[in-house]
């Protein structure tokens, strides 16, 4: 049977806990300074969304959890809901776009992201993944073709394709989240029936991939016959949980995005959500260069 490789090892994940503290840090510096400058900027709550969220990849990726990964097809398919479906929306929902530019170093943001973001090619490119057909096609590609049995084992064999299949996880499901969430410097609106469309139709390729990996009869991904079977499943027992567990918490939490927005467009427009509650982006000191618009990016 081939060696299963760690896509992780102990200095990438002392490497990996590094850039998330970091990535925490220059957030917080640049919640502070919003809320120094307006106390509606961004909200405390966000900023606690933004830190679970960052906590959620450090589990997936960087913590113990992700040792058992190629012991155990649920531990694999933990790391897929933390990376898809849990983190990118309690991130998206810290607006980090917004306080990431202003925990940068100033002199970075104007001689670097300003002159990057007026270039047009990438005002046409940032249109371009907003668009949530793409958003939407980008998560169901990631998913359906990193579980297809060949590329699913050659990840699990090779660290830099497991690596990869980890990066793309997280990377669609920021893109599937964005047109849901619509963080800064996406367009304010209120939501539609097309965004709740979007919701249902994305849970169908988790439906199926869980179906089938809950009622086959055989082992869909042989590698984790060789598996030392650390909490005595068997490989098929294996497999039944982790396809429950992926049915499950995307469905819960596609659930609860669905009622939210449900009932915002249901609710009257004067018993909305508070202003207070939403980023105050106009309130915020902007750095020179930086538009606020989706196609600014």
């Amino acid at each position: 049977m081939p060696h299963l490789s760690h896509a992780v090892s102990g200095p990438s994940r002392l490497a990996l806990t590094l850039c998330i503290v970091l990535t925490a840090i220059v957030y917080l510096r640049g919640w502070l300074r919003l809320r120094s400058t307006s106390v509606n900027a961004i909200a405390g709550w966000r900023a606690c969304s933004f830190l679970v969220g960052m906590l959620l990849i450090w589990a997936a990726v960087a913590s113990p959890i992700g040792a058992f990964d190629h012991e155990m097809l649920t531990i694999h398919m933990v790391q897929h809901v933390l990376l898809m479906t849990l983190a990118p929306p309690l991130i998206w929902l810290g607006e980090p776009l917004m306080a990431g530019i202003q925990g940068l170093p100033r002199q970075f943001v104007q001689s670097v992201i300003n002159p990057m973001l007026a270039w047009t090619a990438v005002r046409r490119f940032g249109k371009t993944l907003a668009q949530p057909a793409f958003c939407w096609l980008a998560a169901a590609a990631a998913l359906v073709v990193w579980h297809v049995p060949a590329i699913f084992n050659l990840a699990l064999q090779t660290k830099a394709w497991h690596v990869v299949e980890y990066v793309s996880f997280f990377a669609t499901g920021l893109l599937f989240w964005w047109p849901v969430v619509s963080p800064w410097p996406a367009a304010s609106r209120l939501p539609d029936f097309s965004i709740i469309l979007y919701l249902f139709l994305a849970t169908l390729p988790c439906d199926i991939l869980s179906g089938l990996l809950v009622f086959c009869d055989r082992v869909v991904y042989p590698a984790y016959f060789s598996a030392s079977r650390p909490f005595g499943f068997s490989p098929i027992e294996d497999q039944q949980c982790a396809g429950a567990l992926m049915w499950t918490c995307v469905t819960v939490v596609f659930l609860i995005a669905g009622t939210i927005l449900t009932t915002r467009l249901l609710a009257p427009r004067n018993s909305m959500e508070p202003e207070s509650a939403q980023p105050n982006c106009h309130a915020c000191p902007t750095p020179q260069g930086v538009q606020q618009s989706p196609e600014a990016l």
